[in-house]
Formats: structure tokens, sequence, C-alpha cells
């Protein structure tokens, strides 16, 4: 950043990094040089003169962000405002302007190359908030910065989603196997009592009284299939109940020996 010393004349020292090793202001960097990192203020400059449209391009050229060698100087040298278009229009090359303005609180200037009347060329912003100068980041240093910040977090985040997943699937492995043990072991002892409610139950019938017979068919009725087989079934229902061998014969008899 530090080219040949250039002392101009009533110009106070340039802050850190914009100056020469003799501590005198130096050239500024060439156009596109990436200045983000530097703040300048004047807190001095601020205390003494109102921060307005008229008076703001004088204490922006106090700060390393402004080219010596562009056309508004030029304006400068011939007591002519240095923001005064009609002039600036009829010349050629780099030049500085103020493109928005929200006063006393922000300035914007835009430094642009002229090449006609009616054409000129963007190349840096610079916006002063507050009385602090800064340089305006590129756009594409921007989506650079978001993106590489936004690609550490994905990243970030899909290394611990992989490290919890793999502690889960570790800790399940076990419980999830002695819980299919345990179901396979509940199932066969339910099947076993299954079958003694149904064995239990088939006697309770057999102990209980069989149900009327129902009605009979009036006259010159013709009874159909099906309510000749539930005629069928009734029948073998109203016969006598067998005698459970397990739950009614009791305790069997044994014999007596003499």
């Amino acid at each position: 950043m530090s080219g040949t010393p250039l002392p101009p004349p009533a110009q106070p020292p340039p802050p850190p990094g914009a100056a020469g090793p003799d501590g005198t202001a130096a050239l500024p960097p060439p156009p596109g040089t990436d200045m983000t990192g530097i703040c300048f203020r004047d807190q001095l400059w601020l205390n003494t003169y109102p921060l307005d449209r008229n008076l703001v391009f004088d204490y922006f050229a106090l700060s390393p962000f402004y080219d010596l060698t562009c056309n508004n100087e030029s304006l400068r040298s011939r007591q002519i405002h240095p923001l005064d278009m009609s002039h600036l229009t009829k010349m050629t090359g780099m030049e500085y302007v103020l493109s928005d303005v929200m006063e006393p609180h922000l300035f914007v200037i835009r430094k642009q190359r002229r090449e006609s009347p009616e054409k000129s060329n963007a190349m840096l912003a610079y916006y002063i908030l507050d009385g602090s100068i800064y340089q305006a980041p590129q756009l594409c240093s921007v989506f650079a910065s978001r993106i590489s910040r936004a690609m550490h977090h994905i990243s970030k985040a899909f290394t611990t989603a992989c490290s919890k997943l793999e502690k889960i699937g570790h800790v399940e492995t076990e419980p999830d196997t002695a819980a299919s043990e345990s179901k396979t072991q509940k199932e066969a002892i339910d099947l076993k009592e299954l079958k003694r409610v149904d064995h239990i139950l088939m006697s309770l019938q057999r102990k209980l009284q069989p149900a009327p017979p129902p009605p009979p068919f009036p006259e010159g009725y013709v009874p159909s299939e099906q309510e000749k087989a539930s005629d069928d079934l009734l029948a073998l229902e109203a016969l006598p109940p067998q005698v459970d061998p397990i739950i009614d014969q009791g305790p069997a008899k044994r014999p007596r020996f003499q």
C-alpha cells in the first residue's frame, strides 16, 4: 500500500496503514485494491466543520481512499467545487461523484471513470457513516464470503448430525434385540394361556342348559336348507352334556391294599 511519499499541503497525517515509512502521507493504492479493512475518521475535523453535502467531499479528500490524480482535485485547484457536474461531465478520466445522501448520517461516494459526457464506468464505492469512511466491498466478494460461510455451517451441521446418528444406532442395537426376545417369549406364554382359556370355556358351555327349541313353523311353510341346517345344529346342542374327563370326574380312586 505504501508508495512514493507525497505530502500534500495542510493535510493531516493519514491513519495507520496508509502512511509511508517516514510517517508522511503516501499515494493511495491503484483502483481495484481491496481496502475494505480500513476505516478512516477525523474527529477533530468533525468537531470543527458540519458534515453536509457541501463539505463532505473535503472530508473524504483527507482519507487514504482519495486519489489525488482525479478530476475533482483538478477542480479544487481552480477554486471550483469538486462535485460540480457541469464541469466534471466536460472532462475525461477518473472522478468521484456523490450518489446518495442522507444528511448528516450517510453519504455514498462512487468512484468512476468517465469516457464521455454521457458515459461513465463505475469502479468502486465508498460510504461515510456517521463520520467514519469505509470502502464498500464488491459484489463478487460479498457472494464469495456468504457462500463460504454457508458452506462452513452446512459442513458443520452434517458433521454434528453424523456423530449423533452413529451414537443413536450404537445405543439402540442391544435394546432392540432384548425387546424382540421378550416379545417372542410373551407370545409363547400368551398362546398357552389362550389354549387353557378355550378349554375352560368349552367345559363351561357343556354344563349350561340347552337353549329352548324354536317355535314350530306355520302350516304350509316349507323351510329352506339354511333353516334345516340350523335346526340340526340346535338338535345336537340339545343332547345331554358330556362329562369333562379332567374337571368333572374329581380325584382318581386309589385301590386299597389290605
